[in-house]
């Protein structure tokens, strides 16, 4: 079963982008701190599209796309549920709900 570590606290992560930034490595932070050099280097790269200096999403585009993803998925759920409870008063009923015209 995969472990799931808690973040690292917004202070440490902009600790070690300073220290990135005076010129130590990810790889020489990862050896006196506790998060990899890839996880460093990711930091990096994040805080650099946050700054607008490199391409991609940034945190606040990345978290209101997860966002929509999930009210996405929540409206899908609840469209299939109303299908089907109008599948089921129909069937009920005997009668089939009129379709919107398109005349």
């Amino acid at each position: 079963m995969p472990r799931h570590r808690e973040g690292y606290p917004e202070a440490f992560r902009k600790r070690m982008l300073e220290l990135v930034k005076s010129g130590r490595t990810p790889e020489q932070l990862a050896k006196d701190f506790e998060p990899t050099a890839q996880t460093i280097r990711n930091w990096v790269a994040q805080a650099e599209r946050d700054g607008g200096s490199r391409e991609g999403l940034t945190t606040d585009e990345k978290e209101e796309l997860r966002r929509l993803r999930r009210e996405v998925k929540v409206l899908r759920e609840e469209k299939d549920i109303l299908k089907k409870a109008a599948a089921w008063f129909a069937q009920e009923t005997g009668s089939v709900p009129k379709g919107s015209s398109s005349s």
